[in-house]
């Protein structure tokens, strides 16, 4: 069974620093992307960033481009993303995702699965 666990939300001030971390147990496939994605309550889940497991190719969202950074530890199978700058719209609950791809692109193959969620607040 494929289990996402992340840890390292909470409540920092703007232009503050977070980073969260997810781990994935169970998942069997070398060829992967792993993703964090974001919701507000009301609004629909999007895309911050995405990293693949060869190549380590990466993407991210434009809100976040030069602010945040995601990283892998294939091995390991984690992901961390680094958030700097943050702001008070970066306030959302942060869901850790993962995908088997085909070779470092980002099409998918087969099921996908998801995190718990961290909130993470931003708020003087």
């Amino acid at each position: 069974q494929v289990q996402l666990v992340e840890s390292g939300g909470g409540l920092v001030q703007p232009g503050g620093s977070l980073r969260l971390s997810c781990a994935a147990s169970g998942f069997p496939f070398t060829n992967w992307a792993m993703s964090w994605y974001r919701q507000v309550p009301g609004e629909e889940r999007e895309l911050v960033a995405s990293i693949t497991s060869v190549a380590a190719n990466t993407k991210y969202a434009d809100a976040v481009k030069g602010r945040f950074t995601i990283t892998r530890d294939s091995n390991k199978r984690t992901v961390a993303l680094q958030m700097n700058m943050l702001k008070p719209e970066d306030t959302a609950v942060y869901y850790c995702h993962i995908m088997r791809t085909s070779g470092s692109g980002w099409t998918k193959i087969g099921e996908d699965y998801w995190g718990q969620g961290a909130q993470v607040t931003v708020s003087s």
